[in-house]
């Protein structure tokens, strides 16, 4: 029953017959589209998705009559001597509502590899985990371990082709591979750079304020995970969007480490210790 099932949307007839389903529009059925078992994603129900989402929300945010999406949080990742630092908040918001405290913003793509989210939750999960599917592919077909640049460059194609679409993403992969450590920035529109030191988010230029203050290729460890969750903390302390805890990780030529997960009441009053002490 199941091959006959299968044979019946398979052959020419039943791809004739979907064409039947195509309207005045251009637009293909969705019925016919999941009998394809096509791997789809739910489109505006328009002749052109990109401009659609362009007049009803804020991706072009130049009219007042458009659905505005609030977006919050503060990741930060930086690149030194000895390896990389990426630290992030755990606050989700849904306009003015926050929604969570204790999200997990890093995505442990493989042992060697990391990507932050920042964005839309859902798009930056379902984006980094399949590329892990597709990195753990490269990795069995070629025996070694796909490049930092490489797992960049096939996320920005990946979103890319969904540009204009509605994704919303702001993520950093970095890692460790021949090159030593790696930073890259790839946003939803397949934009993707190369850098020493990215935060991205709604806090991300209070965080830049302390970056800039004490960042130096050549800190010791201590120092460099030091520095990125107090970026973090300053950041969540004046950005309405960011808090809940900050989640720390390192990376060296041995693959990523967890580092700590700090409440940012905690930090508060450990930082206002210090502060006190030392005058």
């Amino acid at each position: 029953m199941l091959s006959e099932i299968v044979a019946q949307y398979s052959n020419d007839a039943a791809l004739t017959a979907g064409s039947a389903h195509t309207g005045s529009s251009g637009l293909l059925g969705r019925d016919f589209a999941k009998m394809t078992n096509d791997l789809i994603f739910d489109l505006p129900n328009t002749q052109d998705p990109a401009e659609f989402l362009n007049t009803y929300t804020d991706v072009d945010s130049s009219a007042d009559n458009q659905i505005k999406f609030a977006h919050g949080t503060t990741t930060l990742g930086f690149k030194y001597d000895d390896g990389v630092v990426i630290c992030t908040d755990s606050r989700a918001s849904q306009g003015s509502v926050i929604a969570s405290q204790s999200v997990k913003k890093v995505i442990e793509i493989n042992p060697y590899l990391l990507g932050t989210m920042a964005g839309g939750a859902a798009d930056c999960q379902f984006w980094e985990r399949e590329l892990g599917r597709r990195c753990r592919l490269y990795e069995l077909r070629n025996k070694e371990r796909i490049s930092v640049a490489a797992a960049s460059k096939l996320l920005g194609n990946m979103v890319y082709s969904y540009k204009g679409m509605g994704l919303s993403m702001g993520t950093m992969i970095s890692g460790w591979d021949k090159m030593g450590p790696s930073l890259f920035y790839v946003d939803n529109d397949g934009t993707r750079l190369r850098g020493d030191l990215f935060s991205v988010g709604s806090g991300s230029t209070f965080a830049y304020g302390i970056l800039d203050s004490a960042y130096d290729a050549g800190l010791q460890k201590n120092d460099a995970i030091e520095l990125g969750r107090r970026a973090i903390y300053h950041a969540a302390h004046r950005d309405a969007f960011s808090g809940g805890s900050v989640r720390v990780y390192h990376i060296n030529e041995d693959g990523w480490e967890f580092i700590s997960l700090t409440d940012f009441d905690d930090l508060h009053w450990d930082y206002t210790d210090r502060a006190n002490r030392a005058t």
